[in-house]
Protein backbone atom coordinates (compact mmCIF):
# COMPACT_ATOMS: atom_id res chain seq x y z
CA UNK A 1 0.00 0.00 0.00
CA UNK A 2 1.27 3.45 -0.88
CA UNK A 3 0.68 6.32 1.56
CA UNK A 4 1.31 10.03 1.08
CA UNK A 5 2.44 11.66 4.33
CA UNK A 6 1.77 15.41 4.74
CA UNK A 7 1.59 17.73 7.74
CA UNK A 8 1.74 21.33 8.93
CA UNK A 9 -0.03 23.03 6.04
CA UNK A 10 -0.60 26.08 8.29
CA UNK A 11 -3.26 27.37 5.91
CA UNK A 12 -3.96 31.07 6.42
CA UNK A 13 -0.49 31.77 7.79
CA UNK A 14 1.09 35.20 7.51
CA UNK A 15 4.89 35.49 7.49
CA UNK A 16 6.28 38.92 8.36
CA UNK A 17 2.80 40.29 7.55
CA UNK A 18 2.77 38.66 4.09
CA UNK A 19 -0.24 36.42 3.45
CA UNK A 20 0.89 32.99 2.25
CA UNK A 21 -2.48 31.96 0.80
CA UNK A 22 -1.44 32.37 -2.84
CA UNK A 23 1.71 30.34 -2.19
CA UNK A 24 -0.30 27.70 -0.31
CA UNK A 25 -2.82 27.38 -3.13
CA UNK A 26 0.05 26.92 -5.58
CA UNK A 27 1.82 24.26 -3.49
CA UNK A 28 -1.40 22.31 -2.84
CA UNK A 29 -1.95 22.17 -6.60
CA UNK A 30 1.58 20.80 -6.93
CA UNK A 31 0.89 18.22 -4.22
CA UNK A 32 -2.27 17.13 -6.06
CA UNK A 33 -0.15 16.59 -9.17
CA UNK A 34 2.31 14.44 -7.21
CA UNK A 35 -0.56 12.42 -5.75
CA UNK A 36 -2.03 11.85 -9.20
CA UNK A 37 1.35 10.59 -10.44
CA UNK A 38 2.13 8.48 -7.36
CA UNK A 39 -1.28 6.78 -7.23
CA UNK A 40 -1.43 6.16 -3.46
CA UNK A 41 -4.28 4.47 -1.63
CA UNK A 42 -4.18 6.83 1.36
CA UNK A 43 -3.18 10.40 2.27
CA UNK A 44 -2.19 11.34 5.82
CA UNK A 45 -2.22 14.92 7.16
CA UNK A 46 -0.52 14.85 10.56
CA UNK A 47 -1.86 18.03 12.15
CA UNK A 48 -1.71 21.82 11.90
CA UNK A 49 -4.02 22.06 8.93
CA UNK A 50 -4.56 25.69 9.85
CA UNK A 51 -2.25 28.25 11.39
CA UNK A 52 -4.80 29.48 13.93
CA UNK A 53 -7.74 27.95 15.84
CA UNK A 54 -10.00 30.45 14.04
CA UNK A 55 -8.65 30.46 10.47
CA UNK A 56 -9.74 33.03 7.88
CA UNK A 57 -12.56 32.01 5.54
CA UNK A 58 -10.15 31.86 2.59
CA UNK A 59 -8.05 29.24 4.38
CA UNK A 60 -11.11 27.10 5.13
CA UNK A 61 -12.22 27.33 1.50
CA UNK A 62 -8.74 26.34 0.33
CA UNK A 63 -8.69 23.24 2.54
CA UNK A 64 -12.23 22.34 1.49
CA UNK A 65 -11.12 22.45 -2.16
CA UNK A 66 -8.04 20.32 -1.41
CA UNK A 67 -10.02 17.67 0.49
CA UNK A 68 -12.69 17.61 -2.23
CA UNK A 69 -10.06 16.89 -4.88
CA UNK A 70 -8.69 14.02 -2.78
CA UNK A 71 -12.19 12.63 -2.34
CA UNK A 72 -12.76 12.78 -6.10
CA UNK A 73 -9.70 10.52 -6.49
CA UNK A 74 -11.43 8.04 -4.15
CA UNK A 75 -8.56 8.10 -1.66
CA UNK A 76 -8.73 7.34 2.03
CA UNK A 77 -7.71 10.54 3.82
CA UNK A 78 -6.66 10.78 7.48
CA UNK A 79 -6.52 14.18 9.21
CA UNK A 80 -5.63 14.85 12.85
CA UNK A 81 -5.61 18.15 14.71
CA UNK A 82 -2.35 19.79 15.69
CA UNK A 83 -1.52 22.34 18.37
CA UNK A 84 -2.51 25.21 16.02
CA UNK A 85 -5.90 23.74 15.12
CA UNK A 86 -9.24 23.98 16.84
CA UNK A 87 -10.07 20.33 17.48
CA UNK A 88 -13.82 20.93 17.42
CA UNK A 89 -13.82 23.03 14.25
CA UNK A 90 -11.55 20.62 12.39
CA UNK A 91 -13.73 17.60 13.13
CA UNK A 92 -17.02 19.30 12.17
CA UNK A 93 -19.27 16.89 10.23
CA UNK A 94 -16.65 14.13 10.63
CA UNK A 95 -19.27 11.38 10.92
CA UNK A 96 -20.61 12.33 7.49
CA UNK A 97 -17.12 12.62 6.01
CA UNK A 98 -16.17 9.18 7.33
CA UNK A 99 -18.63 7.62 4.91
CA UNK A 100 -16.74 9.23 2.01
CA UNK A 101 -13.35 7.98 3.22
CA UNK A 102 -12.30 11.31 4.81
CA UNK A 103 -11.42 10.60 8.44
CA UNK A 104 -10.90 13.34 11.06
CA UNK A 105 -9.60 13.07 14.62
CA UNK A 106 -9.99 16.36 16.45
CA UNK A 107 -10.47 16.31 20.20
CA UNK A 108 -8.79 13.58 22.27
CA UNK A 109 -11.26 11.89 24.64
CA UNK A 110 -9.35 8.72 25.45
CA UNK A 111 -10.58 6.82 22.41
CA UNK A 112 -8.17 6.83 19.47
CA UNK A 113 -9.82 6.50 16.08
CA UNK A 114 -8.78 3.34 14.26
CA UNK A 115 -9.44 2.74 10.56
CA UNK A 116 -8.57 -0.56 8.88
CA UNK A 117 -7.57 -0.68 5.22
CA UNK A 118 -6.57 -3.78 3.27
CA UNK A 119 -4.22 -4.67 0.44
CA UNK A 120 -2.80 -7.88 -1.00
CA UNK A 121 -0.83 -8.51 2.21
CA UNK A 122 -3.76 -8.12 4.60
CA UNK A 123 -4.96 -5.38 6.92
CA UNK A 124 -3.23 -2.14 7.86
CA UNK A 125 -4.49 -0.43 11.01
CA UNK A 126 -4.37 3.40 10.98
CA UNK A 127 -4.45 4.97 14.45
CA UNK A 128 -5.28 8.69 14.57
CA UNK A 129 -3.90 10.43 17.67
CA UNK A 130 -4.46 14.21 17.70
CA UNK A 131 -2.10 16.56 19.52
CA UNK A 132 -2.33 15.88 23.25
CA UNK A 133 -1.12 17.46 26.46
CA UNK A 134 -0.90 15.83 29.90
CA UNK A 135 -4.12 17.62 30.94
CA UNK A 136 -6.02 15.99 28.05
CA UNK A 137 -5.03 12.47 29.11
CA UNK A 138 -5.67 13.10 32.81
CA UNK A 139 -9.15 14.40 31.96
CA UNK A 140 -9.94 11.46 29.65
CA UNK A 141 -8.95 8.92 32.31
CA UNK A 142 -9.98 10.84 35.42
CA UNK A 143 -11.50 7.70 36.98
CA UNK A 144 -8.14 5.93 36.80
CA UNK A 145 -6.23 8.93 38.25
CA UNK A 146 -3.16 8.26 36.11
CA UNK A 147 0.23 9.47 37.35
CA UNK A 148 0.94 11.79 34.45
CA UNK A 149 3.29 14.72 34.92
CA UNK A 150 4.89 15.10 31.46
CA UNK A 151 4.11 14.90 27.77
CA UNK A 152 6.07 11.65 27.64
CA UNK A 153 3.90 10.16 30.40
CA UNK A 154 0.76 11.31 28.62
CA UNK A 155 1.68 9.87 25.24
CA UNK A 156 2.81 6.56 26.71
CA UNK A 157 -0.44 6.26 28.62
CA UNK A 158 -2.50 7.05 25.51
CA UNK A 159 -0.59 4.58 23.31
CA UNK A 160 -0.76 1.79 25.88
CA UNK A 161 -4.58 2.01 25.79
CA UNK A 162 -4.80 1.62 22.02
CA UNK A 163 -4.60 -2.17 22.24
CA UNK A 164 -2.27 -2.39 19.23
CA UNK A 165 -1.94 -5.85 17.64
CA UNK A 166 1.78 -5.99 16.83
CA UNK A 167 1.29 -9.05 14.60
CA UNK A 168 -0.54 -6.79 12.13
CA UNK A 169 0.80 -3.78 10.23
CA UNK A 170 0.14 -0.57 12.13
CA UNK A 171 0.44 3.10 11.23
CA UNK A 172 0.26 5.85 13.85
CA UNK A 173 -0.53 9.45 12.94
CA UNK A 174 0.59 11.86 15.66
CA UNK A 175 1.57 15.48 16.26
CA UNK A 176 4.23 15.70 18.98
CA UNK A 177 7.86 16.75 19.52
CA UNK A 178 10.20 13.75 19.66
CA UNK A 179 13.38 14.22 21.68
CA UNK A 180 16.44 14.75 19.50
CA UNK A 181 14.60 16.10 16.46
CA UNK A 182 15.90 19.25 14.76
CA UNK A 183 13.81 22.37 15.30
CA UNK A 184 13.59 25.85 13.76
CA UNK A 185 12.32 29.30 14.75
CA UNK A 186 8.85 28.97 13.20
CA UNK A 187 7.73 26.18 15.54
CA UNK A 188 5.97 26.60 18.88
CA UNK A 189 7.78 24.45 21.42
CA UNK A 190 7.68 24.50 25.20
CA UNK A 191 10.55 26.11 27.09
CA UNK A 192 13.13 23.65 28.35
CA UNK A 193 11.83 20.80 26.20
CA UNK A 194 8.84 20.13 28.45
CA UNK A 195 6.84 18.81 25.49
CA UNK A 196 9.46 16.22 24.48
CA UNK A 197 8.49 12.59 24.06
CA UNK A 198 10.80 9.63 23.55
CA UNK A 199 10.84 7.74 20.24
CA UNK A 200 10.57 4.42 22.09
CA UNK A 201 6.84 5.15 22.56
CA UNK A 202 6.31 4.31 18.87
CA UNK A 203 8.05 0.92 18.85
CA UNK A 204 4.88 -1.10 18.23
CA UNK A 205 4.06 0.77 15.01
CA UNK A 206 5.46 -0.13 11.60
CA UNK A 207 5.34 3.52 10.55
CA UNK A 208 4.71 6.67 12.59
CA UNK A 209 3.65 9.69 10.51
CA UNK A 210 4.58 12.72 12.57
CA UNK A 211 3.66 16.37 12.34
CA UNK A 212 4.72 19.42 14.39
CA UNK A 213 8.30 20.07 13.24
CA UNK A 214 8.88 21.95 10.01
CA UNK A 215 12.08 20.32 8.80
CA UNK A 216 11.68 16.95 6.99
CA UNK A 217 13.65 14.34 8.94
CA UNK A 218 13.80 10.72 10.01
CA UNK A 219 13.77 9.92 13.72
CA UNK A 220 14.14 6.21 12.99
CA UNK A 221 14.85 5.67 9.30
CA UNK A 222 11.92 4.10 7.47
CA UNK A 223 9.79 3.93 10.62
CA UNK A 224 9.37 7.28 12.40
CA UNK A 225 9.38 10.45 10.31
CA UNK A 226 8.49 14.12 10.17
CA UNK A 227 7.53 15.03 6.61
CA UNK A 228 7.90 18.77 7.34
CA UNK A 229 5.94 21.71 5.99
CA UNK A 230 5.24 22.01 2.27
CA UNK A 231 6.47 25.64 2.36
CA UNK A 232 9.16 27.60 4.19
CA UNK A 233 7.57 29.65 6.94
CA UNK A 234 10.63 31.43 8.36
CA UNK A 235 14.15 32.33 7.31
CA UNK A 236 15.42 29.67 9.72
CA UNK A 237 14.07 27.20 7.12
CA UNK A 238 15.93 28.77 4.19
CA UNK A 239 18.11 25.66 3.69
CA UNK A 240 15.26 23.16 4.02
CA UNK A 241 14.35 21.08 0.99
CA UNK A 242 10.59 20.78 1.20
CA UNK A 243 9.03 17.58 -0.08
CA UNK A 244 6.17 15.12 -0.04
CA UNK A 245 6.90 11.87 1.80
CA UNK A 246 5.84 8.68 -0.01
CA UNK A 247 5.55 5.54 2.12
CA UNK A 248 5.30 2.08 0.55
CA UNK A 249 4.19 -0.71 2.88
CA UNK A 250 4.73 -4.28 1.81
CA UNK A 251 4.30 -7.31 4.05
CA UNK A 252 4.94 -6.96 7.80
CA UNK A 253 8.35 -5.38 8.37
CA UNK A 254 8.75 -4.11 4.81
CA UNK A 255 8.46 -0.31 4.71
CA UNK A 256 10.25 2.01 2.30
CA UNK A 257 10.19 5.82 2.35
CA UNK A 258 10.99 8.15 -0.55
CA UNK A 259 10.39 11.86 -1.14
CA UNK A 260 9.18 14.05 -3.99
CA UNK A 261 10.67 17.54 -3.90
CA UNK A 262 8.33 20.52 -3.91
CA UNK A 263 9.06 23.72 -5.84
CA UNK A 264 7.27 26.77 -4.44
CA UNK A 265 5.84 29.74 -6.28
CA UNK A 266 8.33 31.92 -4.39
CA UNK A 267 11.30 30.62 -2.43
CA UNK A 268 12.87 32.21 0.66
CA UNK A 269 16.34 33.67 0.29
CA UNK A 270 18.87 35.60 2.37
CA UNK A 271 21.10 38.19 0.67
CA UNK A 272 23.95 39.81 2.58
CA UNK A 273 26.17 42.50 1.04
CA UNK A 274 26.70 46.21 0.59
CA UNK A 275 23.85 48.29 -0.86
CA UNK A 276 25.86 49.14 -3.99
CA UNK A 277 26.37 45.46 -4.81
CA UNK A 278 22.76 44.45 -4.16
CA UNK A 279 21.55 47.15 -6.56
CA UNK A 280 24.09 46.27 -9.27
CA UNK A 281 22.30 44.59 -12.19
CA UNK A 282 25.25 42.27 -12.82
CA UNK A 283 24.64 40.90 -9.30
CA UNK A 284 20.87 40.53 -9.22
CA UNK A 285 20.24 39.41 -12.81
CA UNK A 286 21.19 35.86 -11.79
CA UNK A 287 18.79 35.92 -8.82
CA UNK A 288 15.06 35.19 -8.75
CA UNK A 289 14.17 38.63 -7.45
CA UNK A 290 10.53 37.64 -6.79
CA UNK A 291 11.60 35.40 -3.90
CA UNK A 292 10.76 36.34 -0.33
CA UNK A 293 13.89 38.13 0.82
CA UNK A 294 15.73 38.80 4.03
CA UNK A 295 18.31 41.42 3.08
CA UNK A 296 21.24 42.20 5.37
CA UNK A 297 23.16 45.36 4.50
CA UNK A 298 26.82 45.48 5.55
CA UNK A 299 27.29 49.23 4.94
CA UNK A 300 28.78 50.98 7.99
CA UNK A 301 26.42 53.95 7.52
CA UNK A 302 22.64 53.70 7.14
CA UNK A 303 21.53 54.06 3.52
CA UNK A 304 18.76 56.66 3.23
CA UNK A 305 15.77 55.27 1.32
CA UNK A 306 17.35 51.81 1.12
CA UNK A 307 14.11 49.87 1.52
CA UNK A 308 12.21 51.65 -1.26
CA UNK A 309 15.15 51.40 -3.66
CA UNK A 310 15.69 47.73 -2.89
CA UNK A 311 11.96 46.98 -3.25
CA UNK A 312 12.10 48.29 -6.79
CA UNK A 313 14.40 45.32 -7.51
CA UNK A 314 13.29 42.81 -4.89
CA UNK A 315 9.51 43.41 -4.45
CA UNK A 316 9.01 40.79 -1.73
CA UNK A 317 11.45 41.96 0.95
CA UNK A 318 10.22 40.60 4.26
CA UNK A 319 13.09 41.83 6.42
CA UNK A 320 15.80 44.48 6.04
CA UNK A 321 18.65 44.52 8.56
CA UNK A 322 22.13 45.87 9.04
CA UNK A 323 25.19 43.91 10.07
CA UNK A 324 28.04 46.30 10.83
CA UNK A 325 30.21 47.49 13.69
CA UNK A 326 27.35 49.50 15.22
CA UNK A 327 24.75 46.70 15.23
CA UNK A 328 27.25 44.17 16.52
CA UNK A 329 28.15 46.50 19.40
CA UNK A 330 24.45 46.89 20.23
CA UNK A 331 23.80 43.16 20.31
CA UNK A 332 22.06 42.39 23.58
CA UNK A 333 22.95 38.73 24.01
CA UNK A 334 26.33 37.95 25.63
CA UNK A 335 28.09 34.87 24.34
CA UNK A 336 27.87 31.63 26.26
CA UNK A 337 31.37 31.73 27.69
CA UNK A 338 30.85 35.25 29.07
CA UNK A 339 27.44 34.32 30.51
CA UNK A 340 28.92 31.39 32.37
CA UNK A 341 31.58 33.51 34.06
CA UNK A 342 29.44 36.51 35.10
CA UNK A 343 26.97 36.91 37.93
CA UNK A 344 23.29 37.58 37.17
CA UNK A 345 23.77 41.19 38.32
CA UNK A 346 26.72 41.70 35.96
CA UNK A 347 24.82 40.20 33.03
CA UNK A 348 21.74 42.36 33.69
CA UNK A 349 23.90 45.48 34.10
CA UNK A 350 25.60 44.77 30.78
CA UNK A 351 22.29 44.30 28.99
CA UNK A 352 20.90 47.50 30.53
CA UNK A 353 23.91 49.56 29.45
CA UNK A 354 23.88 48.11 25.92
CA UNK A 355 20.21 48.93 25.50
CA UNK A 356 20.16 52.35 27.14
CA UNK A 357 23.64 53.66 26.44
CA UNK A 358 24.39 54.34 30.12
CA UNK A 359 24.99 52.27 33.28
CA UNK A 360 22.34 51.64 35.92
CA UNK A 361 22.02 54.11 38.74
CA UNK A 362 22.76 53.13 42.35
CA UNK A 363 19.01 52.93 43.04
CA UNK A 364 18.43 50.66 40.04
CA UNK A 365 21.35 48.45 41.02
CA UNK A 366 19.97 48.10 44.54
CA UNK A 367 16.53 47.17 43.20
CA UNK A 368 17.90 44.56 40.78
CA UNK A 369 20.12 43.11 43.52
CA UNK A 370 17.08 42.75 45.80
CA UNK A 371 15.11 40.97 43.05
CA UNK A 372 18.01 38.64 42.27
CA UNK A 373 18.34 37.76 45.95
CA UNK A 374 14.66 36.79 46.04
CA UNK A 375 15.00 34.54 42.97
CA UNK A 376 18.46 32.97 43.39
CA UNK A 377 19.46 33.61 46.99
CA UNK A 378 21.75 36.12 48.69
CA UNK A 379 24.96 34.42 47.56
CA UNK A 380 24.36 35.73 44.02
Amino acid sequence: MRIIHLSDLHLGKRVNEYSMLEDQRYILDEIIGIIEESKPQAVVIAGDVYDKPTPPAEAVQLFDCFISRLEEMQLEVFVISGNHDSAERLSFASSIMDKRGIHFAGRYDGLVSKVVLSDEYGDINFYMLPFIKPVHVRAAFADEEPAISSYDDALRYAVERMDVDTSSRNVLIAHQFVTGAETCESEELSAGGLDNVDASIFERFDYTALGHLHGPQDIVKGRIRYCGTPLKYSFSEVNHRKSVTVVDMGPKGDVSVTTRELRPLRDMQVLKSEFSKLTDKTYYEEIDTDNYMRIILTDEEDVIGALSELRAIYPNIMRLEYDNARTRAQALSPDTAESDSRTPLEIFAGLYEAQNGKPMSDEQTALVTELIDKVWGSDK
